[in-house]
């Protein structure tokens, strides 16, 4: 089997120890109505450096108005989405500047911070959200931020 994978990038934002997650569209294919991490896929990048990097910049940015910095690589997963295989790949990210609010009521619904203890609670965050957030709680306790 020769698979093509569709390229999902998505990221833990993190402020003041909260995590920022989007409320996804009900319309949405994949996990409507869930609470998630800002991401989307790769696209419009022929021959790119840092093409993983640029995309969540982009995504974070068009999907909330935040700009992120720091970017650092967490994880890496696959998934259906319809059917379409998917590689999704996880950064931790500090926020940059911008206030968050959803810029396309289309992909998603509204926006909010939460401690990682509280995503984790969450009924509404689907178990690779949590398990992501949990990833990325960590990993900011060990850098310091």
């Amino acid at each position: 089997m020769n698979e093509r994978y569709v390229v999902n990038v998505q990221a833990a934002v993190v402020r003041d120890g909260e995590f920022l997650l989007v409320r996804r569209a009900e319309h949405e294919e994949h996990a409507p109505g869930t609470l998630a991490l800002v991401g989307g896929t790769v696209e419009g990048l022929r021959e790119a450096e840092d093409a993983l990097e640029r995309t969540v910049s982009r995504e974070v940015r068009e999907e909330v108005g935040v700009e992120v910095d720091d970017l650092r690589y967490l994880e890496s997963s696959t998934f259906v989405a319809g059917d379409d295989p998917c590689v999704n790949v996880v950064f931790l990210a500090r926020h940059g500047e911008g206030t968050a609010r959803p810029r396309d009521e289309e992909e998603v619904a509204a926006v909010q911070w939460f401690t990682a203890d509280a995503v984790v609670r969450n009924e509404d965050v689907p178990p690779w959200t949590a398990a992501a957030v949990e990833h990325a709680e960590r990993e900011r306790a060990d850098l310091g931020w």
